[in-house]
Order: structure tokens, then sequence, then C-alpha cells
């Protein structure tokens, strides 16, 4: 089974800052480009950090009001320093959580859910930036079609990987749904089949009613016995 990769999905052309560009010049990319994040790269290109809305919209909690009053006296003092930075290298999350173009989609999302984060850098193998991948990005696996989704099982999780004869199993996709019914020959192919399904490319779930011949799972092993050394 072929999956798709960071490399097949990300945005190649990415728009990049230094850590000494302004507040202002960030601000303005933000609008010019129609993007919501930014990586932070050294002279090497490397992503050395992320700037978001989120990071820029903070220097509203520091502002003072009409009266003067300073409402962010709640802050740690490392959240204040970045509402009150000026450059992308004060207001940036650092370190970057980065990605490679070699990884699978499931892996990326993996690392966005782990690092609550919503887009990732993506670097090659000496670290420096190739492109940047987002949670839309990683989503557009579930618009592939229905149709690709049964071919995909019926020839390489059904016919090359398990080897099952043409007719064995019934595959219905709808949706992303993957409904299988027929008859294995083993049980213990049922859980691997289902497993193997749900790794294939834009399939949203697995349900199956599948009748087996032979009960492998049901084996009872005799327990040695202890050996006697008069014997």
């Amino acid at each position: 089974m072929q999956h798709r990769s960071v490399h097949d999905v990300m945005t190649r052309e990415v728009v990049t800052v230094g850590p000494d560009t302004s507040f202002k010049e960030i601000a303005a990319l933000f609008h010019r480009n129609d993007i919501t994040a930014i990586p932070v790269v050294d002279g090497q290109e490397r992503p050395i950090g992320m700037v978001s809305e989120a990071d820029l919209i903070r220097k509203e909690v520091v502002l003072p009001d009409p009266e003067g009053r300073h409402p962010s006296w709640w802050l740690r003092p490392e959240e204040r320093a970045r509402a009150e930075a000026e450059t992308a290298g004060g207001l940036m999350t650092s370190p970057a959580v980065t990605a490679h173009a070699s990884w699978s989609v499931p892996e990326a999302a993996r690392a966005m859910d782990k690092h609550k984060v919503k887009r990732l850098p993506v670097v090659d193998e000496v670290g420096r930036l190739v492109g940047i991948v987002s949670r839309r990005d990683l989503l557009q696996v579930f618009l592939r079609h229905d149709a690709a989704i049964r071919e995909e099982i019926v020839d390489d999780v059904l016919g090359a990987t398990l080897r099952l004869a043409q007719g064995d199993v019934q595959v219905v996709v709808h949706g992303g749904v993957v409904t299988l019914t027929g008859r294995l020959p083993r049980r213990s192919f049922i859980p691997i089949a289902e497993q193997l399904c749900r790794a294939v490319d834009g399939v949203v779930a697995v349900h199956q009613t599948l009748d087996w011949g032979e009960d492998d799972t049901d084996v009872h092993l005799e327990r040695p016995r202890a050996y006697r050394a008069d014997r």
C-alpha cells in the first residue's frame, strides 16, 4: 500500500521572517498573504520558532485601558515579555516543532496532536525549511474517492497482502466508511483485515460482519510439567 506523505500535501512556497522582523511587518505579511502563522528562520533557513496571530493579539493584553490601568498583571513574566516584544525573536514560540517530508500523514497528525499545534514547518535532512504543512493539508487524504479506496482494499489488502480469493470478502465504501462482509479462512484474519483497511488513506471507519472457517484463536496450550532431578 502506498500512503501519502507530508511531501505530497505540504505547501512548498513558504513565507518566512527572521528574528529581527518587526511586529508591524509580521502583521502586514499575515494580511498580504492571507496566512495566520509564519516560521521564523535563522541565517541558514532553519526554523527556530513560529509566530501566529495569537502571538500578535497578545499585544492587546498589555496595552493600558483608557484609565491607564494595565490589565495584564496576571501574566507570567515570560508571557509578559512575549506580549511586549517588538520583533519575531521575542514574539515567537520556540523551539519550532518540525516535520520531515518523508513522514506519513498519520505521523504528522500525531505530532500536531502531541504538541497542540496547527501547522508544522517541514525540514530536510540538515534542518533547512522546505515547506509547511497544516491540519487542513493533512485532511486532504479524506477527499479521496470511495472508488479508489475500495480498489486499494480489494487489490492490495485482500488480494496481495491476505491472499484471499476474489469474492471471498465483499467491500462497500461510502463516505470513507468501509463495510466488509463475507468469509475468511481463519478467525485470526479478521482483526488483521480491519487494521489493514483502517491504514488505507481516506478511510474514516471500518465495520465488518465477517464469518470464518477455522477458529485458530481458541488454542489451549498444555502447561509444561516441572522437571524433577531424581528422574
